[in-house]
């Protein structure tokens, strides 16, 4: 009886993250190639990762001449139709954007204390975000990117990642997560700014 329970209880969450993960609205800006190849490819990310615990919001664009952003809708380029793990990582940098949205005040204490610990920022690309504020919330999102990429590729494939956009935006940041993520994941911990599966 206890078993027969357990199954149903197993099988009745994994029916939710499927239904959660298979309702995401994915529209697209232009209907070109490039638009309708990437949302086919983030559709078939959907279904190989389970995304539930990296996803806050439901409504995403792809614009194939946008820089990928969070607000007001979660937007995706056509830049990486050619590497899923790349698509897969911009995907939950931008819902992490969206996690610490919803969470605002820890948020903003979490800044608090990323500022002791990195005095001086970057405050301009390709090192830095586009302003200091911004700089300090890139520091979670970036920790957060990371920790959904070892989660979801592996720690290898995830830091070949982390490396590679430290080569190319959020320069600074990209390395300073690599270089200290424990000193910003125990301020994420402490702030609970790591999403977890409710259930």
């Amino acid at each position: 009886m206890k078993r027969n329970l357990s199954l149903i209880l197993v099988a009745l969450a994994l029916s939710d993250v499927l239904y959660a993960q298979a309702n995401l609205e994915i529209a697209l800006k232009r209907g070109s190639k490039g638009e309708l190849q990437t949302r086919d490819q983030l559709q078939r990310l959907i279904k190989t990762y389970d995304l539930a615990k990296w996803t806050f919001t439901r409504s995403i664009l792809i614009d194939e001449e946008a820089i990928p952003h969070s607000h007001p809708v979660l937007t995706l380029s056509a830049r990486h139709v050619k590497d899923d793990e790349l698509l897969l990582s911009t995907f939950v940098h931008e819902q992490a954007h969206w996690f610490l949205t919803q969470n605002q005040k820890a948020t903003e204490d979490a800044k608090k204390e990323l500022r002791a610990i990195f005095p001086k920022v970057p405050i301009k690309p390709p090192e830095g975000a586009s302003d200091e504020e911004s700089t300090y919330l890139h520091l979670i999102v970036i920790y957060l990117e990371y920790r959904a990429d070892r989660e979801l590729m592996g720690e290898l494939r995830a830091r070949q990642i982390m490396e590679f956009w430290a080569t190319d935006h959020y320069t600074w940041i990209y390395k300073s997560v690599l270089e200290r993520p424990r000193d910003i994941g125990n301020i994420a911990f402490k702030y609970k700014l790591v999403p977890r599966v409710l259930g």
